[in-house]
């Protein structure tokens, strides 16, 4: 089976360039994926594999039976939407819609779905239980592609087995990938804050409640919380990347805003750091004479690999790469919107090495990229793995 999925993974190569070419060239933003839909169903058709579509809008399940297709289903996962960045590589494949880029892999992640399904498509009278392809909609922006397919009842209906998913990582070389068994990514939650106080001239601030001191409190404030209340042996972060007082050197506003981001990984500290937050920021601008709006987007909740799923998807990876090509993983502080699919269903979020020497470039960046080599192991590891979810050989 390894050799068979080998020979066309290479053989299927430049198809899967092809199409994550295409698919970086016209890069959509979250819940607007509609002409990368389109084009992911004309390949679906070109191979001939039922889908249904109009998941969340823009979501496509694509189906490969094999032999007896009740016995088992298992779920691949592709995310499509793309990023507000302007990409800066100068490339032939560059982006051509000015803003947006494929600055998170999202177009070889869909690239290598695609060819899994070429590749499993030839294969389907080799292997029992019926995979399915889920193509999904919005992973960059709350509340999440998967959250909302969860909540359409689609993957209820489904109800696999197992959900598998890879995502690259420039931190591994071409030719390797890692796993982590348990918990592995962090949740995450947006904050969203805005200071009220009673703006001025600068130079006279016995006149104003200034907005600017208090957020400066805020925020010093609030870390607070993460160095003294967390339990030290639970990871959380916090941080503000967004201060806005629409001021000038001689003027203090009448407001100022704040947005920010918590990550941690136990549900029970995310709730107790959410109320002391916000009464936290609440009492600070009470107590200088000002007040605060203090909103808390709840985001995905931390990423869990199943040990029996990942179990296996390890051992298949070391059969198909080689044991010194399969690394262990550390928690990431990063999220995932997969990590709705891992509370419902035993799953497994793996990471594909996609740097060589030459090229090396980081995630959410403009000048972010892979190395193509990576797209033949990123099709032809998923299909083994989810063969070998289906038949455990």
């Amino acid at each position: 089976m390894i050799d068979k999925i080998k020979q066309l993974s290479k053989e299927f190569l430049p198809e899967i360039i092809r199409i994550r070419r295409h698919i970086h060239q016209h890069p959509e933003l979250s819940f607007n994926e509609y002409k990368t839909a389109e084009f992911i169903q004309s390949e679906l058709t070109k191979i001939g594999i039922p889908f249904t579509s109009g998941h969340v809008n823009t979501g496509i399940i694509g189906t490969i039976e094999g032999k007896d297709p009740n016995s088992k289903t298992i779920l691949l996962r592709a995310d499509i939407d793309a990023l507000p960045i302007q990409e800066e590589n100068e490339i032939e494949y560059k982006s051509k819609n000015d803003g947006i880029m494929h600055a998170c892999g999202h177009d070889a992640h869909s690239a290598s779905l695609l060819g899994s399904a070429l590749i499993l498509n030839q294969l389907k009278n080799d292997f029992s239980g019926t995979i399915k392809l889920l193509f999904q909609p919005a992973e960059e922006k709350l509340p999440g592609g998967a959250k909302l397919l969860i909540d359409e009842g689609i993957i209820k209906k489904i109800n696999p087995n197992s959900c598998i998913a890879q995502h690259v990582y420039p931190e591994l070389p071409v030719g390797k990938v890692g796993f982590k068994k348990g918990v592995y990514m962090a949740s995450t939650d947006e904050l969203h804050v805005t200071v009220k106080g009673k703006g001025g001239h600068a130079a006279l601030p016995h006149q104003l409640i200034d907005p600017v001191l208090i957020s400066a409190q805020i925020i010093v404030g609030l870390q607070q919380i993460i160095s003294r209340s967390n339990n030290p042996i639970t990871p959380s972060v916090l941080s503000f990347g967004f201060v806005e007082a629409k001021g000038a050197t001689n003027v203090i506003p009448n407001n100022v805003s704040i947005k920010g981001t918590f990550r941690t990984f136990d549900e029970k500290w995310r709730e107790e750091a959410h109320l002391k937050m916000v009464k936290m920021a609440t009492s600070i601008a009470d107590s200088m004479g000002g007040s605060c709006d203090f909103e808390i987007k709840k985001g995905y909740p931390f990423l869990i690999n199943d040990e029996a799923v990942t179990s296996l998807a390890i051992d298949a990876a070391q059969k198909y790469l080689g044991e010194e090509n399969v690394v262990p993983l550390d928690l990431r502080m990063t999220a995932e919107d997969f990590a709705y699919l891992s509370h419902e269903y035993p799953s497994c979020f793996y990471r594909l090495g996609t740097t060589n020497k030459n090229k090396k470039s980081n995630l959410h960046t403009p000048t972010f990229d892979i190395d193509e080599a990576s797209l033949e192991i990123g099709a032809g590891l998923f299909s083994f793995i989810a063969i070998k979810q289906l038949s455990k050989i």
